[in-house]
């Protein structure tokens, strides 16, 4: 990326040192993925926004250790939220069953395995895709779609015009719906 204090690694080493403010640089940056990640996993607002802070404290303490392979920590986040929305449902499940209670329909019945390998395998190919992107594009991508800004503020982020992020955005979003589309 262009602005190296947002690297992924070092935001990793310093928040690993204890530095909440690499570490919620880093909750910006993937909050919203991992979010439509749990909420696709549990079926739910409520408990996707559970699964997503779980994530993310696992991650907290986790960081110390950790040794980030590549150069996104997208994937480490997408397999802890992954066994968290795993745990979730097992324990609703098993909540479920000792109440005696009938079955909450907007629940999964079972983790789909299968799925969930199909899922990664897409967030990783989406992952490289965006890797392969010029640098302005790349925060193009992380500011609108991963951070939420909208064309204007993104555009004065990165000191451009507004349709230039406005036209690369659109050339983005078509260039990963063709990656999609190819893995479905």
């Amino acid at each position: 990326m262009a602005d190296g204090s947002r690297d992924d690694e070092t935001l990793v080493a310093q928040a690993a040192n204890g530095s909440e403010y690499a570490f919620r640089a880093l909750y910006r940056a993937y909050v919203r993925p991992v979010y439509w990640l749990a909420h696709g996993l549990v079926g739910n607002a409520s408990d996707a926004e559970d699964v997503t802070q779980e994530t993310f404290l696992v991650a907290w303490r986790k960081l110390p250790g950790m040794q980030l392979a590549g150069d996104s920590l997208l994937p480490w986040l997408v397999t802890i939220c992954r066994f968290q929305a795993a745990n979730r449902i097992r324990r609703q499940r098993t909540d479920r069953e000792h109440a005696g209670a009938a079955a909450d329909e907007t629940l999964p019945a079972t983790v789909d395995v299968e799925q969930q390998i199909i899922d990664g395998e897409l967030a990783e190919r989406i992952l490289r895709e965006v890797r392969g992107l010029s640098p302005l594009d790349q925060d193009i991508f992380r500011l609108c779609a991963a951070e939420g800004y909208a064309y204007q503020a993104a555009a004065d982020q990165l000191g451009v015009a507004h349709g230039v992020v406005r036209n690369r955005l659109s050339r983005i979003r078509t260039r990963l719906r063709t990656v999609v589309k190819e893995s479905t």
